[in-house]
């Protein structure tokens, strides 16, 4: 993997996009999607998790991993990054991640990008590069930045309501942890944003009311995507 030439720093948080080379297409199915947000979420400690296939087959039929509680607890306890939302498109992925551990960063999307291109090596029997270069990763430089961002990411799937799919109802994205019951527990640290709204329906209505102008306004353009 190529090696990042900004600096990463704990305690600040940062925009995180990867893409696919040429703009291609990541993700062909539910499998490819849910195997990418088991990375996410429990690659956010060094500890290994085994038998990755079958608990994405257990999630597509029942929507839960089936990792005990045990190993959650101590995947919590040893988090080097601290994952605050997520959306996983078909060519590209967006996150706000927290550098908690020196190097954190790195090492999640390291093993995320690694893990998730053998997989799709050896499914799709396919060769080369999976995704467009390193990582890019943009400080969050205040809390305007921060709120915007995410409303941002939520919204992104916008472009595919085409398909009759309405961003809203978007299973591949953490605004429904963030407008209703959060799945992931401690794995998704969403209060940073939601604990700045009254209830999560007022940061519905903020999220919805949003404009592209204000988004711009407050964000690298070169990630808009």
């Amino acid at each position: 993997m190529p090696v990042r030439k900004n600096s990463i720093a704990p305690g600040e948080y940062y925009h995180i996009l990867a893409r696919g080379v040429n703009k291609q297409r990541i993700f062909f199915d539910d499998r490819d999607f849910a195997r990418f947000l088991f990375y996410v979420l429990f690659f956010q400690s060094p500890r290994r998790v085994f038998n990755i296939g079958n608990r994405v087959t257990d999630f597509l039929k029942d929507g839960d991993f089936g990792i005990s509680q045990l190993v959650m607890e101590e995947i919590i306890q040893e988090k080097q990054v601290e994952l605050v939302a997520f959306t996983l498109m078909e060519n590209h992925i967006h996150l706000i991640l927290g550098e908690i551990e020196e190097g954190g960063i790195s090492k999640i999307m390291q093993r995320t990008l690694d893990g998730f291109s053998r997989y799709s090596h050896l499914k799709y029997k396919r060769a080369g590069h999976i995704f467009e270069g390193p990582f890019k990763a943009v400080h969050i430089e205040d809390n305007k930045q921060l709120l915007y961002l995410s409303t941002y990411i939520h919204k992104n799937p916008k472009e595919i309501q085409r398909e009759g799919l309405r961003w809203e109802k978007y299973q591949w994205s953490s605004y429904q942890d963030f407008v209703g019951e959060n799945r992931w527990g401690n794995l998704l640290s969403r209060d940073i944003i939601l604990g700045q709204f009254n209830n999560p329906e007022e940061y519905k209505q903020f999220t919805r009311e949003s404009t592209a102008k204000e988004v711009k306004e407050r964000l690298d353009e070169e990630l808009l995507i």
